[in-house]
């Protein structure tokens, strides 16, 4: 397959920098991060903060502060939950009933078999959910562990796969969703549990219709190769755990939903999705994005689980480098980037009310390079509102 002559991987890097919104131009708040996203993956939850607020802040602009992630998840504007592959993920409230109900029977699908080993049935299951969706009805949110006495009370496991999986059947059902994180005593954030429908209002809780499945598949091939492209129809299909004849008819019905929205390049034997501009620009040999970030070089902190890195599958290998890697040493596993390629590795800790932040570069930095580490040293610590040093 011929490739297009302005096609190369510097320029795919550099148009999923800015189709992410690592780059300009960048999000209004957390909230738009998550719309243009559809889902960032979140497991991490003290990194994945960093991750919508650096995609809501340009490094001259008021920085967007974990504070402000919190409160907007305590909102219930953002919403974390188990879902796609599933994993955890952020979601935006607006976007959370329909592309759960596209997701759950393939979720409950592939769960079958700890459903199995954890006993739960279609029985316990519904008797479970009930017991879940009445303890934290009226906006009484709970904690992992509150839940866990009650489940416990009613004669089901309170610890261990058993309980787990009770919390994700319900999380897939549709009856629990993130809650307002608490504080611990020890300060650390953690998550609660609050009713779906009462942070969803409006969902539809029944299962998708043909047509709106339809729908909902257009939406997602839509949203994912306009916020990620340059990508292909499989980093898609295991981005979202659809299969790949799913994200072939969501190309179809997102070419009815918004006629000429995608269009398509070629490079490396490979066909590329991405928005038409894009597409365009990129056919006319017009990259943008090559002169819109003159302070080279950039360094970006994002954690490994960054969509940049997860949004990516069969094309992930333009990252320049192997994420996300899980160091045998205890070595940080968070991604250093250098004008958009892996180049090191990082982590924070915290002493008092100072962030050290561990950063192993994959070779010695230059001094410009190290100037630009610094700069995003202090954006992050800014972020977390409290003085940051480099170990």
């Amino acid at each position: 397959m011929p490739g297009d002559s302005s096609l190369s991987a510097e320029t795919i890097r550099r148009t999923r920098l800015r189709r992410q919104q690592l780059r300009a131009p960048f999000a209004g708040n957390p909230g738009d991060v998550v719309r243009n996203l559809l889902a960032v993956q979140s497991q991490e939850f003290p990194y994945a903060r960093w991750t919508l607020a650096q995609r809501s802040s340009a490094s001259t602009s008021p920085m967007v502060t974990a504070a402000d992630v919190e409160q907007a998840v305590s909102d219930g504007v953002i919403l974390r939950t188990h879902i796609l592959r599933p994993t955890w993920h952020f979601v935006h409230r607006d976007d959370l009933g329909w592309l759960m109900g596209l997701s759950a029977d393939r979720l409950h699908q592939g769960n079958k078999g700890m459903y199995r080993q954890t006993g739960i049935d279609e029985g316990a299951a519904a008797k479970s959910g009930r017991i879940l969706a009445a303890a934290v009805a009226g906006g009484a949110h709970k904690t992992r562990e509150e839940l866990a006495e009650v489940l416990e009370q009613a004669g089901f496991p309170g610890k261990g796969l058993g309980f787990i999986y009770h919390l994700m059947h319900a999380e897939i059902s549709r009856i629990l969703v993130s809650g307002s994180p608490v504080r611990s005593a020890g300060g650390a954030l953690k998550q609660t549990y609050a009713l779906f429908e009462e942070r969803v209002p409006g969902s539809v809780l029944l299962p998708l219709t043909a047509e709106a499945r339809e729908q909902a598949l257009g939406q997602l091939a839509l949203r994912y190769f306009t916020s990620r492209g340059p990508a292909t129809i499989k980093d898609c299909a295991v981005w979202s755990g659809l299969t790949m004849k799913d994200v072939k008819r969501g190309i179809g019905v997102a070419e009815e939903i918004s006629p000429g929205s995608l269009g398509t390049v070629h490079f490396d034997g490979l066909e590329f999705y991405l928005a038409s501009e894009e597409a365009e620009a990129l056919t006319n040999g017009d990259d943008p994005s090559a002169t819109e970030d003159p302070g080279l070089p950039r360094l970006d902190l994002i954690q490994c689980y960054d969509e940049y890195v997860m949004g990516y599958s069969q094309s992930r290998h333009f990252l320049g480098g192997t994420a996300p890697y899980f160091p045998e040493d205890n070595g940080p596993m968070h991604v250093v980037l250098l004008n958009g390629r892996l180049a090191g590795w990082w982590r924070h800790s915290f002493s008092g009310m100072t962030c050290e932040l561990d950063v192993r570069m994959n070779r010695p930095a230059t001094a410009e390079e190290q100037d630009a580490l610094e700069a995003e040293a202090d954006r992050y610590g800014r972020f977390l509102g409290m003085e940051t040093t480099l170990v």
